[in-house]
């Protein structure tokens, strides 16, 4: 009798696992492949990035001289990384505007799925992209003056994940109350785009005007950003006026912890 009841607990256990990594899977295969088949978001989540990353650097390295010395096409290049993320998050978190107006976003929602499993799947999938497109751009890294040796890699994608986790969750939740497209691109461009120039992205912390130092540190993405050259700089990094890179990293996984409880939150609200 105790086996059978052993047995139906043990069954029950594997059946909710299942009702939770299955849909979590397909969701997350669905943005996956819907991102890869929209030709024109995949390549702009990329190149545009690009594309500034040369000509802003090459216009502004005989103007800006980073702290430290270096080249400033070197010192916006982790910047830029973090703009791919950024633009990424904005690409693929606009399906769940998309998903609303074409009806599937309804049909998942009055099915049994959890919202935890909604969640994930959608941060997952922009989570997979936002990183995949990081790591073509990390490819260049040596030619900039990075050195990726094994050990830097790991670093450098473990605080990809956990940034693309970040910034693909909070796109998710400013998709989630949004109706149109329009309406999500300008506060996207409202909102991340300027946390983004705010992060060290382009100047550091120091010697910027006191209310705009203030802006800058209790901006998240800056210590995200910091996070991100100690991980690819170790020691050489450029960074000045932030805390230790333990503490960086510390406000950037909880950051992306977070919004991710954020989204399951939203989502357990189960709006129409």
């Amino acid at each position: 009798m105790r086996r059978r009841v052993g047995d139906s607990k043990s069954g029950a256990t594997m059946a909710e696992a299942v009702g939770f990594v299955l849909p979590t899977y397909s969701l997350w295969r669905r943005e996956i492949i819907r991102f890869v088949r929209d030709r024109s978001r995949l390549y702009g989540s990329i190149l545009q990035p690009a594309v500034l990353w040369i000509l802003m650097g090459s216009g502004l390295r005989g103007s800006f001289v980073p702290l430290g010395g270096g080249d400033y096409l070197a010192y916006i290049y982790p910047g830029t990384l973090m703009l791919i993320l950024l633009f990424t998050a904005i690409f693929s978190t606009i399906s769940v505007v998309e998903d609303r107006r074409e009806g599937f976003l309804q049909g998942v929602l009055v099915s049994p799925i959890s919202s935890t499993s909604v969640a994930l799947g959608k941060i997952a999938g922009g989570t997979t992209m936002a990183v995949g497109e990081g790591l073509l751009f990390l490819v260049i890294a040596p030619f900039v003056g990075f050195s990726l040796d094994v050990q830097t890699a790991v670093r450098t994608v473990v605080v990809l994940v956990a940034v693309g986790v970040g910034m693909t969750g909070l796109g998710f939740r400013i998709a989630w109350g949004m109706s149109s497209t329009a309406g999500f691109h300008a506060v996207m461009n409202l909102l991340l785009l300027p946390m983004w120039l705010l992060s060290g992205a382009f100047f550091p912390l120091v010697g910027v005007p006191v209310w705009l130092e203030w802006v800058m540190r209790i901006n998240p993405m800056t210590y995200a950003m910091a996070t991100l050259r100690w991980a690819m700089d170790g020691d050489n990094a450029m960074v000045d006026g932030l805390p230790d890179p333990g503490v960086c990293a510390v406000v950037t996984a909880g950051f992306s912890m977070a919004m991710v409880g954020w989204s399951i939150y939203v989502v357990g609200r189960r709006p129409t």
